[in-house]
């Protein structure tokens, strides 16, 4: 981030005209002044001066000033690249999309801010500073650009101790945080991969890093040293963010991935490959993994396959394939991982041979590999091919995800992505998970049980999240404060009164800290009305709305909130509103015809749910309830086939099996209710209700001519 000048900007401002959806934009100088005529917050051309210039390479954005102490990124960028690799260019960040004045991404958005998308992470120590009554801001910031303030801390005494000659006596240079945890490594003998000469003590330097390389929510003002997530919630590497088996897919940056890796578990830290002041790798080419991998066992065509010195030789390029993001960035896959194009084959996945061969298929590069005598002998059981089922909401790999969970050799993360997938799940395997997890000393562990409990009644919740109210990891005393939001008051006792509404404060307190950002007004919204607090949750869904006009999940929520107080009139307006946003929106249609129902519109409730069901890919919660709405509204006979088509891709569904069971017996289909009943309680061979529904079954079985 710097300010604009003829040295710094890299852009041309010679009079320069870029086109978009019908608006023409100008880029030229007034004077010493850049300036960019381009359509405003009302789609009507004004001048903006540019304030700051953005980025430097592979490309630069601009920073444009508007009302209440807003910068605002403009989506059109210059390409800094070289001509001759198709830079020098202004071009816009989403090409293939109609953004207009209207739309939260526009320039002049909320996506697009300065104050709270980017600052924190472009500058050192960021206070936004937003006032929610007039929706304004005042941030500040020490320096424009990341110093060594923003990592290390405070640097009066490092000043004092150079000044004084005595830099040397002192511990960390004088700063308060030590971040040097690069280590020593050896390589035993015989081995061909090194290792660290002692364990690596503490996550400080990786912490440090994530808190901008990656995908995560903010919990407050970043405090130097504190561990990741005590100030931030980071991302686990889940759909839609990440593929199943962990390779990015949105804009992730590296922390989620990078915990994945096996390089992670041994020890490796972002400063073994990068020097942290420079931003240059180690070494060229090949040499940052030679480091510690023996270049005469993995240097080598006999290991990699192709031609010395070509692209295929680098080992970046098969184990840390680029995906280009904003148009021209190119980033690497930091989770450094062998190519699976058989899994690519059963999962859609993408895998590094393909990335690079791109006029082959999958095949071809399995193949290849076959031929080079590499194969694959977990592809059924990878744990990939699980999270992909529970993805679908396919029950039957409970038993692997609670393996997966349980598993102490896992990387963390991948145990707290299963341990969610067994809470989607709920039943008896996910108890048992959650009661081993909970107390986990990684904080990532027990944030994602306590997010993993929800299936379980309030109270349940409550007795087994009590001691972690005054956990000592911040992201897990908010989801505690999230999991027990309905806990009725006038039902424990007034010290345990105390102890959650301290809680809540601080949940409260922490949120409205970015109540300039739509999602935590969602966030906000969700907590009152499990509080009770309808007012306060209305007007929380209100402010996200006003925030984001096109936010789906507030226009859901406050629509459901009117319902429960009998506004279907209010609500089905709301409703037919996000409609207009996104036709093909599932979630709205499945919320449509459930309002429908309940209003007596048999036919209109069944066209929506029959459209929320067929868009249905993940889950199965609106193909369900739409063969239910079938049965109940007189069509059983295509309730009955609407329910076969969905055990077909969940064959072990247990709700799916139980209305199967009822409603063939209704229809008088004895043997096939009662196969219903059988597999039931093979699933679950303790259920009673189960048990009792086959012995009945059985019975008008045997009674039936």
């Amino acid at each position: 981030m710097q300010l604009p000048t003829t040295d710094s900007v890299l852009g041309d401002f010679n009079n320069t005209s870029f086109t978009y959806n019908g608006i023409t934009t100008r880029f030229f100088r007034d004077g010493d002044k850049y300036v960019v005529n381009t359509d405003s917050e009302d789609g009507k051309l004004k001048d903006f001066e540019v304030a700051y210039v953005f980025g430097h390479y592979p490309l630069q954005q601009y920073l444009l000033p508007l009302s209440r102490g807003r910068l605002q990124a403009l989506s059109i960028a210059w390409d800094s690249r070289p001509a001759e690799t198709g830079g020098q260019r202004w071009y816009h960040l989403y090409p293939d999309e109609t953004i207009d004045y209207a739309d939260p991404l526009h320039w002049t958005g909320p996506y697009q801010n300065w104050n709270t998308r980017c600052a924190e992470c472009h500058s050192t120590d960021v206070h936004k500073n937003y006032r929610a009554d007039s929706r304004s801001f005042d941030t500040r910031y020490e320096e424009i650009n990341v110093g060594c303030e923003a990592c290390h801390g405070p640097g009066e005494k490092h000043l004092s101790l150079v000044a004084g000659g005595k830099l040397n006596e002192a511990k960390n240079g004088g700063f308060p945080t030590a971040l040097s945890q690069r280590g020593t490594w050896r390589l035993p003998d015989g081995a061909s991969i090194a290792q660290r000469s002692s364990p690596i003590k503490g996550n400080s330097q990786i912490d440090s890093c994530g808190r901008c390389h990656s995908r995560r929510g903010t919990l407050g003002n970043y405090h130097y040293g504190a561990p990741l997530m005590d100030t931030h919630r980071p991302a686990l590497p889940q759909w839609p963010l990440y593929h199943p088996d962990g390779q990015i897919r949105d804009e992730v940056y590296v922390y989620g991935s990078f915990i994945q890796s096996k390089m992670h578990q041994a020890g490796v830290v972002c400063s073994n490959c990068h020097e942290p002041h420079s931003q240059a790798l180690r070494a060229p080419g090949n040499g940052v993994c030679a480091q510690c991998h023996l270049p005469s066992q993995y240097d080598t065509p006999a290991h990699h396959h192709h031609s010395e010195n070509s692209t295929g030789a680098l080992c970046v390029n098969c184990h840390m394939p680029e995906t280009v993001y904003m148009g021209v960035d190119a980033r690497r896959d930091h989770s450094m991982r062998i190519p699976r194009p058989d899994l690519s084959l059963v999962m859609d996945t993408p895998n590094a041979c393909n990335q690079c061969h791109q006029d082959k298929d999958a095949r071809w590069s399995l193949d290849a590999l076959r031929q080079w005598g590499v194969t694959f002998s977990d592809t059924g059981r990878h744990p990939a091919r699980a999270f992909a089922r529970a993805i679908a909401g396919d029950t039957r790999v409970v038993p692997q995800l609670a393996q997966i969970a349980a598993d102490p050799d896992a990387a963390p993360v991948w145990r707290g992505v299963a341990m969610e997938a067994l809470g989607e799940a709920g039943g008896r395997e996910a108890l048992q998970s959650a009661t081993q997890m909970l107390y986990d000393d990684d904080p990532l562990l027990r944030a994602s049980t306590v997010r993993a409990l929800e299936f379980l009644p309030v109270h349940q919740r409550y007795q087994l999240l009590q001691p972690l109210l005054d956990d000592d990891v911040k992201t897990v005393r908010m989801e505690v404060a999230t999991s027990l939001a309905s806990v009725p008051f006038d039902q424990i006792s007034p010290e345990q009164v105390n102890a959650l509404q301290t809680l809540f404060t601080e949940y409260t307190n922490t949120l409205a800290m970015d109540a300039d950002m739509p999602g935590v007004q969602l966030q906000l919204g969700i907590f009152h009305v499990a509080r009770g607090n309808e007012a306060e949750a209305e007007a929380a869904y209100r402010e996200a709305l006003y925030l984001n006009p096109q936010l789906i999940p507030a226009y859901l929520n406050l629509a459901d909130l009117l319902r429960s107080r009998n506004k279907d009139n209010e609500a089905r307006t709301l409703l037919r509103q996000a409609l207009s946003i996104d036709l093909q929106n599932g979630p709205v249609l499945h919320s449509l015809g459930l309002l429908e129902t309940r209003s007596g519109q048999p036919d209109l409730a069944l066209d929506y749910l029959r459209q929320a069901a067929e868009l249905e890919t993940s889950g199965t919660r609106h193909r369900f309830v739409y063969a239910i709405a079938l049965h109940d509204l007189g069509d059983p006979t295509q309730a009955l086939e609407q329910l076969k088509s969905l055990l077909r891709s969940t064959p072990e569904n247990v709700d799916v099996l139980l209305a199967l069971a009822n409603y063939s017996n209704e229809q008088e289909l004895r043997e096939e209710a009662l196969a219903y009943a059988r597999a039931l309680t093979r699933i679950a061979p303790g259920n009673r209700n189960y048990q009792q529904l086959y012995k009945q079954l059985s019975g008008a079985a045997l009674q039936s001519p």
